[in-house]
């Protein structure tokens, strides 16, 4: 009553039926899910008539057939089509005539990229086993595996996910094969002989049973399923061929791994099987050895779904609507219509979830969510599980667990048998045929044989390659993982010199001559750019070499060499300016300072030198003198204590000829490099002239190139790589130096193409081997011990001193005599010039104004509040300050007191000159003084009038007192 009552509702299902035993074992799957569905959903108003169309293993027969179904049939949905190339198309016809297309077996990844809402896939993508393969590849250590692929859509959709994968846990991609649908044994056999020369030995193999089953055999054929190989199939191979196991076929593959989607073994799974093996053999007589596959459960549940969904959507708009088109269209496609339900159906698919055959069923994003994965290794006739992979647990020995541990590691699952029946787990790669060694690049060197030492004999036509560098990269090599054939290949012309320098050499990996290159090669950025380095085996930078200047203490003129000549210049000026500037400042004040211009020019030089001893005898009263002597007397400490610091180095320590880059480059020198080396380079960029660049190719050459000397055809310095200086002219070392370290690089490594998997594990075995003691026993071996060669030029330097080094000191006590001085003349001229300056005297010239007011300044100043002393204790009052004889301050004496107390003559109108002998005349009482000038003038009238006998008298006492 049920079905008399139900709704009809057609279904399209396209497979390949013809010659595929999937297809025919899906199809069956199908059936039984729609009659075992109704059969527990009587109720159901719905019943899904299925409309089946041979798809003939063709991408156009796949479309043609999905065209007739929904243009003439008008189906609401499709189940299929078979292959991710056939699903393709048929997405696009699903998308414009609004029809869901659930496929159970078009798995790549590309198909996503589409974008139809209408496609639902009924399977799992492809790109979720591959990080359980990529967990194969690390659990084992391989570093290389090579993707073998099918030349299609179902073939290259999974790669970018795989590449993605197997780098995310340090594996690499050295190549990837691509094996066409088509493809002859011929082919097959060629592409393998291309691999079988490769090094890499893991291979993970992507396509159709077909195709896979002819690559299998053909590679046991040529001996690449034996031991040391490493093959991992993924899920849709590795179902294919072991869901119905043929014995002819697992032959091929003894050893390999395999991934597939893991489905528990339910009873409701087993009682399945049963009655669909009994129904197979019921509708397929002739096919007696099918199996039911992942493929048959993926449709029995998509079947499931499908019914569900269309109950869920409803029972009306069953229809399809007829776009308007052109009365000229006449194609299919032009005219095909647009299916009411189909927006409904499509919400209710993703809404749809329960439990099936498969495990839990729900769609999201219109994919299934990935189960975990059984990892099975072929032995015998089928498949034997060693694991399992979970997106939460990785690699596992159980799903589950016992004691809840995550076993993500080579002990999480069972032993494996691979290829040659051998347990032990292959290195991943191996020796290639002998026409495949590596070609090594070593340069051809006439000097620095310690780190590579190419000798030939001619009678043998032999070659022998030896050095420090052979020897670590020949230890290197040894700590691998895994075989490494090569062969060293000089870079040298057929006459045996150089073929080129140090960038030509590694410029032929990038042209693919020489597959590395080793030696005494430094990592630096322009070459970093088109090949790889593996980590500095020693470490490297560019210094500057100098000779050392030799003693000569017999020079007459060796006391000038602490200081340069400009400190020596500026030093005198300092001091005749200094001078200078207290002589102004104590002119008018201080009778130290007066005299005849002779007298005062050396009392000038004299108290300004006494100064650098610390014995100037003159005093200084004025507190602008004062304050200049002062910070003068601190410069003066400073420049003979720095003086006598540096004689005692220059006559106790080794002197360089040459202390810094820039004074190279300033200077204009001659510098040397080693030929063929990229320092060039850096000094062009440093700012040397081409022209003044010299080359050397041994230390014999470079010493005669130093002995020349600059300008006559030699050098005057050499820059070269520290490891290169510590050996340079062990004979000479004491005559060279270090200055300069600034120079960085990135030390000593081995050259690699790009990308080359070689360089991370040449660089940790690199660190493996520094770390321990064979570095050490290796340089030992090839340099001895170098604990006693200097690193850089801290015990030989130069001492000379310069004016960069005294400069703030001059500035401090320039601006303090200066500013003394400024001072000084704003006062005098403030003082003074208001009389001799007057404008009111416009008879006077200017040039007599300025005249008379030197004249001034050539005049002892009386007015002064400073009180002089003389140097042995004589005081002289000031202005205003009356002295014990009555004399005023303003009274000058000529000559010495009379014995008679005055002085008779009829010229001296009764009066007598009296003159106040200083200190000094009175100790030297037969020295006479010059008379000054200005004590030749008319004295005070006033003055010359007091000649009483009281003031004898007193002049006498002060006399005796002396």
């Amino acid at each position: 009553m049920a079905e008399n009552t139900s709704i009809p509702v057609n279904i399209g299902v396209v497979l390949d039926l013809d010659s595929d035993l999937d297809g025919k074992i899906a199809l069956s799957c199908i059936e039984m899910a729609l009659s075992d569905f109704y059969a527990t959903h009587g109720d159901y108003k719905t019943r899904l008539v299925l409309n089946t169309r041979d798809s003939m293993k063709d991408v156009v027969g796949a479309a043609a057939a999905a065209l007739d179904l929904i243009k003439n049939v008008e189906v609401q949905a499709i189940l299929g089509p078979t292959t991710s190339m056939q699903a393709s198309f048929v997405i696009d016809l699903g998308e414009k005539a609004r029809v869901p297309i659930l496929s159970f077996s078009a798995t790549s990844p590309s198909l996503t990229s589409i974008r139809s809402a209408y496609f639902y896939r009924a399977t799992l993508n492809d790109s979720t086993q591959v990080n359980a393969i990529s967990a194969l590849v690390q659990a084992f250590g391989w570093r290389e595996a090579i993707p073998i692929y099918i030349d299609n859509e179902y073939g290259e959709g999974i790669i970018p996910y795989l590449t993605d994968a197997l780098q995310a846990v340090d594996a690499r991609v050295p190549y990837r094969s691509v094996i066409s649908p088509s493809a002859t044994d011929e082919q097959i056999v060629e592409e393998l002989h291309k691999l079988r020369r490769m090094q890499t030995k893991v291979f993970i193999v992507h396509m159709n049973r077909s195709l896979g089953t002819r690559f299998f055999a053909k590679a046991k054929e040529n001996s690449m399923m034996s031991e040391g190989y490493v093959w991992i199939m993924t899920d849709g191979l590795t179902v294919n061929l072991l869901s119905s196991p043929n014995p002819s076929v697992t032959k091929t593959i003894q050893g390999v791994l395999g991934v597939k989607p893991y489905v528990p073994s339910t009873k409701e799974i087993q009682d399945f099987r049963v009655r669909w093996k009994r129904k197979f053999q019921q509708d397929n007589p002739y096919i007696i050895d099918a199996e039911l596959n992942i493929y048959g459960l993926r449709g029995y549940d998509g079947a499931t779904a499908l019914a569900m969904a269309v109950e869920k959507a409803g029972t009306k708009n069953f229809g399809f609507r007829k776009e308007n088109v052109s009365s000229r269209s006449s194609t299919d496609l032009a005219t095909l219509g647009v299916s009411l339900n189909g927006p409904n159906l499509l919400q209710a698919l993703s809404n749809t979830s329960f439990k099936g055959l498969t495990g839990d069923y729900h769609f999201v994003d219109g994919q299934l969510q990935p189960p975990a994965f059984q990892i099975v290794n072929v032995n015998g006739n089928g498949g034997r599980e060693i694991g399992f992979w979970t997106p939460t647990k990785g690699l596992v020995k159980q799903l589950v667990p016992s004691n809840g541990t995550n076993w993500n590691s080579v002990s999480g699952i069972s032993t494996l048998i691979f290829p040659g029946d051998t347990t032990v787990v292959p290195k991943g790669r191996g020796i290639p045929t002998k026409e495949i060694k590596l070609r090594i690049g070593v340069p051809v060197k006439s000097s620095f044989r310690q780190f590579v030492d190419v000798i030939k004999y001619p009678g043998s036509n032999t070659t022998k390659i030896t050095g420090f560098c052979i020897d670590v990269f020949d230890t290197v090599v040894k700590k691998l993982p895994y075989d490494l054939p090569y062969e060293y290949v000089p870079f040298a012309k057929p006459d045996g010199e150089p073929a080129g320098t140090y960038n030509d050499l590694v410029y032929q990996v990038y042209l693919k001559n020489f597959d590395a290159v080793v030696g005494d090669i430094t990592i630096v950025y322009s070459r970093s750019l088109y090949v790889d380095y593996t980590l500095p085996f020693i470490e490297s930078g560019v210094s500057v070499f100098v000779p050392i200047e030799g003693h000569s203490t017999e020079n007459a003129w060796f006391f000038l060499k602490p200081l340069t000549w400009d400190l020596w210049v500026s030093s005198l000026i300092f001091f005749v300016f200094i001078g200078f500037v207290v002589w102004v400042l104590e002119h008018r004040i201080n009778g130290d300072f007066r005299g005849p211009a002779s007298h005062q020019a050396g009392t000038i030089f004299w108290f300004s030198f006494s100064t650098m001893v610390f014995a100037q005898r003159e005093r200084v009263v004025s507190n602008l003198s004062r304050v200049v002597v002062i910070i003068w007397c601190f410069v003066v400490l400073i420049l003979t204590q720095s003086y006598t610091a540096s004689l005692s180095s220059l006559l106790t320590v080794q002197q360089l000829k040459v202390t810094d880059v820039n004074e190279l480059v300033n200077k204009g020198e001659y510098v040397g490099y080693q030929k063929g080396s990229f320092v060039l380079g850096i000094l062009l960029g440093l700012g040397f002239d081409k022209s003044k660049i010299l080359a050397y190719d041994s230390p014999e050459e470079c010493h005669e190139l130093f002995s020349k000397g600059s300008g006559n055809g030699g050098i005057a310095a050499a820059f070269d790589e520290i490891p290169y200086i510590r050996l340079l002219m062990p004979e000479y070392r004491s005559k060279y130096t270090v200055i300069d370290l600034s120079f960085k690089m990135g030390g000593f490594g081995f050259v690699f193409p790009k990308g080359s998997s070689h360089v991370p594990d040449i660089s940790r075995a690199i660190l493996n081997m520094v770390e321990g003691d064979k570095m050490k026993d290796i340089q030992d071996k090839w340099f001895g011990d170098q604990t006693s060669y200097p690193d850089s030029g801290t015990s030989v330097s130069s001492n000379t001193l310069g004016i960069k080094t005294f400069w703030g000191l001059f500035l401090i006590a320039g601006i303090a005599a200066l500013s003394a001085l400024i001072i000084f003349i704003v006062m005098f001229v403030h003082q003074e010039g208001r009389v001799a300056l007057r404008p009111s005297d416009s008879t006077t010239s200017v040039w007599s104004k300025i005249r008379h007011l030197f004249s001034i300044f050539n005049q002892r100043d009386f007015t002064s509040h400073i009180e002089v002393n003389d140097r042995n204790g004589i005081h002289f009052p000031s202005v205003g300050t009356a002295s014990p004889s009555g004399f005023s301050a303003h009274t000058e004496f000529h000559g010495y007191p009379s014995s008679a107390g005055c002085d008779s003559s009829p010229n001296s109108q009764a009066s007598h000159e009296v003159v106040i002998i200083s200190a000094d005349k009175l100790s030297n009482p037969n020295q006479e003084r010059p008379v000054e000038g200005n004590q030749k003038s008319n004295v005070n009238h006033q003055t010359r009038t007091r000649t009483d006998q009281r003031s004898n008298a007193i002049i006498h006492r002060r006399y005796k007192s002396y």
